[in-house]
């Protein structure tokens, strides 16, 4: 999933005039792989919903450094999350059976995390 969103991004990132280096940079990968992204050589399979293609829009103008890129990366996945994105994935592929939920089976048990003490 975080290749499919860095190409989204990257996409968004280009149509406002940034450079492919400027790109990479932005989104910590290399300039082969914002390359391979533009010419649909890396994940150009997953193609996203209307609503988060507005989401990345809205991210890439957001994303000015490693800070906000994190940030705004986690902020996509938990909508690609309750986008059920990975389904829909899964779905378009053939490989999910009718009615699988396995990927949110967990989310009805409470999970406890200690930290330090």
């Amino acid at each position: 999933m975080l290749p499919a969103l860095r190409r989204e991004l990257a996409f968004c990132m280009k149509e406002t005039g940034k450079s492919q280096k400027d790109i990479a940079k932005l989104l910590s990968v290399t300039e082969p792989a914002i390359s391979q992204y533009m010419s649909s050589k890396r994940a150009a399979i997953i193609k996203f919903n209307e609503t988060l293609r507005g989401a990345v829009r809205e991210a890439s103008k957001r994303i000015t450094n490693e800070t906000s890129m994190f940030r705004e990366m986690q902020r996509l996945l938990k909508l690609m999350r309750e986008e059920r994105v990975v389904c829909q994935v899964h779905g378009s592929l053939g490989s999910a059976p009718k009615g699988c939920n396995v990927c949110f089976e967990h989310e009805s048990q409470t999970i406890q995390i200690k930290g330090p003490v």
